[in-house]
């Protein structure tokens, strides 16, 4: 295949795109709620994603069913009341941008798996509670700051552990 090839076709199907009438999301009265919710239960992964189609617009993330059912219970509510006010939206971003600087990737990192500066761990190990504080950048772990929780994991116990997995913070293996 040519390169001239290859940039005319994605000419061409952007200009489709470009052309293409942005979709139409449906209104859901208020009365089909309880019983659309409570169909997402049941209803096959083809038809969540259908559903996505109809109620977002857009193709269907490829994550798992529990993330589909969520999302599309959020939207069928959001249609049906209502989303968040935008003075809501508004105050929710600034307190974004205090907590992270406006940074994303931040954002992103600390909301997936880092907890909060503050945030206390607490796990019994051989009939001893050991706590530890998330501070910025380290932890806190006897009154000394540590790099990792593996390090404090491999200080409590003499032996290599995953740090989040000890503390409970990550599922081990066949864990939720």
């Amino acid at each position: 295949m040519t390169r001239g090839s290859t940039s005319s076709r994605r000419d061409r199907r952007s200009a489709q795109e470009a052309a293409a009438p942005a979709p139409t999301i449906p209104t859901i009265p208020p009365t089909d709620v309880l019983g659309r919710l409570a169909a997402l239960q049941t209803a096959p992964t083809a038809d969540l994603k259908r559903q996505w189609r109809e109620l977002f617009g857009k193709e269907p993330p490829a994550f798992n069913r529990p993330y589909l059912q969520s999302r599309l219970a959020y939207r069928i509510q959001e249609l049906a009341y209502g989303g968040l006010r935008p003075e809501t939206r508004a105050r929710l971003e600034a307190l974004g941008e205090q907590l992270d600087g406006g940074n994303v990737v931040l954002r992103r990192i600390r909301a997936d798996s880092r907890p909060l500066p503050g945030t206390r761990l607490i796990r019994e190990y051989d009939g001893v509670q050991h706590v530890v504080t998330v501070r910025a950048d380290d932890f806190e772990y006897e009154g000394r700051p540590y790099r990792s929780l593996s390090a404090i994991a491999r200080h409590i116990t003499g032996t290599r552990w995953n740090g989040w997995a000890f503390f409970g913070l990550k599922a081990g293996r066949g864990g939720a």
